[in-house]
């Protein structure tokens, strides 16, 4: 790491959080998706078996993405979860956005009103610039990218992201 990579780390490493909702929520797709050349869709318990996440927690986490259109929910026997679009086609951007919102490192940036001096203070641009381009970061990282670097056929779950 640089010298300007370790301080923005010392800065931004303990502070900034991906949701629990976010990180499952890519292990999720990451599954849906190792399993789309089996052509039927991935069901919930057997994503539970191999993430480890409770069935309840992939279904409440299944309606965000659903209504985000990154999956399909079949019903019925045989039914599951398959991908709405390809993982060349799904950011870390969308997932995070359709489970925890917009991106924003600082409260003042998603809600300026949250903070009296929002309007004047010189420090903000410096932090709107950072938060452009972590979110640009996660918006140039795919699904499908995410897949290359565990190995697409990797199907054992067995991963850390």
């Amino acid at each position: 790491m640089r010298g300007q990579d370790i301080a923005l780390w010392r800065t931004f490493g303990k502070a900034m959080k991906i949701s629990a909702r976010t990180r499952y929520g890519l292990r999720i797709l990451i599954d849906i998706a190792q399993h789309e050349a089996d052509e039927t869709p991935r069901s919930i318990g057997a994503i539970s078996k191999s993430q480890g996440i409770t069935s309840a927690f992939i279904s409440r986490l299944a309606v965000p993405l659903k209504r985000a259109g990154l999956i399909r929910a079949l019903r019925g026997i045989g039914g599951g979860l398959r991908l709405a679009k390809s993982p060349d086609d799904i950011t870390i951007l969308e997932i995070m956005e359709a489970l925890d919102g917009p991106v924003s490192i600082l409260k003042c940036l998603a809600k300026p009103k949250s903070c009296r001096r929002a309007s004047g203070c010189p420090a903000r641009t410096v932090w709107a610039d950072l938060n452009t381009t972590i979110s640009d970061a996660f918006a140039s990282t795919t699904l499908a990218k995410v897949m290359s670097r565990i190995g697409a056929t990797d199907t054992s779950g067995d991963y850390c992201i």
